[in-house]
């Protein structure tokens, strides 16, 4: 049985964001950035072209999706000891007896429970295989995200 997938990636699929991971339940970073290099794989059949989906296409639904998170402080909307207040124009986090108070333009909130590379590589895996899907674009049986953030340290997501 042949399967089949496509694997988009390239110097202009990535974004820098900074974040903050909470370890071991009670524990929490300091705010740090990455810039993080995507790679995307579609699985599924062939279709009526002889290809899975166009590559131009998911190259530019991964650009959008990357540009929102890009030059943002990317928040964990889902953590169960993260509380976070939005208010007009700021965004108050908070984690035990640390506080953040950050302009509300300059962050992202996820709908994640921590902003850990596995779970950011889920959010777009989920976020890409959503608009495939939306635009009719190929029949893609599953989404792979790889997300690398330097020093050799990568995580991958896939969904479907």
């Amino acid at each position: 049985m042949e399967r089949f997938h496509v694997r988009i990636a390239g110097d202009d699929l990535v974004f820098s964001a900074a974040h903050f991971v909470t370890l071991a339940g009670d524990e929490c970073e300091g705010i740090h950035g990455h810039d993080y290099h995507v790679a995307a794989e579609v699985h599924g059949p062939l279709g009526d072209n002889h290809y899975v989906v166009d590559f131009l296409t998911v190259r530019k639904m991964l650009r959008a999706i990357i540009g929102r998170l890009d030059h943002r402080m990317l928040l964990p909307a889902g953590h169960p000891s993260i509380h976070i207040v939005t208010g007009d124009r700021e965004i108050e986090a908070r984690f035990a007896d640390r506080r953040w108070v950050l302009p509300q333009s300059d962050c992202l909130l996820l709908p994640i429970a921590n902003t850990t590379t596995e779970l950011l590589a889920g959010y777009v895996a989920r976020r890409l295989l959503e608009e495939l899907q939306a635009a009719g674009e190929g029949s893609p049986a599953s989404v792979r995200i790889e997300l690398t953030e330097g020093g050799g340290f990568s995580a991958a997501c896939e969904i479907g």
